[in-house]
């Protein structure tokens, strides 16, 4: 009977690794998509201000070309300059390359910051699936120490691949396949 207890013994010390070794992914996954939500959450912010701004100038623009309309209604003396001004300055809040402040520029950005958002927020489903897995497998693989079933052993093997499956994707191709 001694002799029965020594290969469990090995058996379960291989279990073990295979937990812990699990355990380690599992804290990746975890770093990986908590550091995929925060880009995710900056970027939404990032896009969420430059959209407010491009508002913020439409709004002027359509003051200033409206103002320049109405002097046009009833002309004075300079009204034609005035109006040649506001319609450079209306010009130039829908370009301006320079500054990456006119409307297009502004829309680039904002649709360039919702970009970086989807792509983290795909990260990070990909590394809270790998994470379930992981924490499954851990579970599974406990359970075949307890338990003795070998099969236990082998889905605790396999939840941890298909973690690892996930992980890599969520580092490499996070839009690959969606859930």
């Amino acid at each position: 009977m001694a002799g029965h207890g020594a290969p469990h013994g090995a058996e379960n010390k291989g279990v073990a690794l295979l937990i812990a070794v699990l355990a380690l992914f599992l804290a990746i996954a975890e770093t990986g998509a908590k550091s995929a939500q925060t880009e995710a959450l900056n970027a939404n912010v990032e896009a969420a201000n430059l959209w407010s701004f491009f508002q913020a100038r439409t709004i002027r623009q359509t003051t200033v070309r409206t103002a320049a309309e109405a002097a046009l209604l009833a002309p004075s003396e300079g009204t034609a300059a005035q109006v040649q001004r506001w319609r450079d300055t209306a010009a130039r809040w829908e370009s301006e390359p320079d500054t990456g402040e006119g409307r297009r520029e502004l829309m680039a950005r904002a649709r360039a910051a919702e970009a970086r958002r989807n792509l983290n927020m795909e990260r990070y489903h990909m590394f809270e699936y790998a994470s379930a897995s992981f924490q499954v497998g851990i579970v599974v693989a406990s359970a075949s120490i307890i338990t003795g079933v070998a099969l236990l052993l082998w889905a605790g093997l396999g939840l941890g691949a298909l973690g690892m499956a996930l992980a890599g994707l969520g580092f490499f191709a996070p839009g690959l396949i969606h859930f």
